[in-house]
């Protein structure tokens, strides 16, 4: 693996592999509370694989005043019933996983409790990833927004999203083929959401996660 930097990632929710594999190479992960809301980023949304193939999952945002809006104010839309449709789609694509029993009740909460920020959800259902994965990455967050970070930190924010492949923006990373439930039918799908891995690969994730970085 690289040397362990510095990085500064952007909140996100149930983030994407190259997100987590950066985190547990860190020495420290700043994450950024102080930034104007980004739309169509990993803020608000994940992708699994269903048995249709790759799906995104979004959260609907309160668009009031969405422009110029710092993500540690973004609230949840209350129009829909997103945490039901969310939990019924990561069932009806894990149930069958070999690790989906074991972690369930550990995220079922998150989708049965309401929540009004987006920045606190995804803080909190990211500190269960962590408890699920068995590491305790050195996490604060950011005291206000600069546009450049430090030179010696890796500044993460605007680079992992759903636009970008993560060999593109981060030349240190690789994807490593796993299990997937839907292998056969799509071939190896990478970079999903953590829940993909942690689904179909249990305790060995954190291990996986840590050879991505070379």
């Amino acid at each position: 693996m690289e040397s362990r930097s510095d990085i500064y990632v952007a909140v996100a929710y149930l983030a994407p592999l190259h997100y987590y594999a950066r985190m547990l190479s860190a020495n420290h992960v700043y994450v950024e509370q102080h930034e104007n809301y980004l739309k169509q980023t990993y803020r608000n949304r994940c992708v699994i694989l269903s048995a249709n193939g790759a799906m995104s999952l979004s959260i609907p945002v309160d668009k009031k005043e969405l422009t110029k809006c710092p993500t540690r104010e973004i609230r949840f839309s209350t129009h829909t019933a997103w945490q039901t449709l969310h939990w019924r789609s990561i069932e009806a694509a894990y149930n069958s996983s070999p690790f989906f029993e074991y972690y369930r009740d550990d995220l079922l909460p998150f989708y049965e409790k309401k929540w009004d920020f987006l920045f606190d959800f995804n803080m909190a259902i990211q500190e269960t990833i962590f408890s699920c994965l068995e590491v305790s990455p050195n996490i604060s967050f950011t005291e206000h927004f600069d546009k450049e970070t430090p030179p010696s930190t890796l500044d993460l924010r605007n680079a992992i999203q759903p636009t970008l492949k993560p060999e593109d923006v981060d030349s240190s990373y690789r994807p490593i083929p796993y299990y997937q439930v839907f292998n056969q039918k799509w071939g190896f799908v990478p970079n999903l959401s953590i829940i993909d891995l942690l689904f179909n690969m249990g305790p060995e994730s954190s291990l996986i996660l840590q050879q991505m970085l070379h």
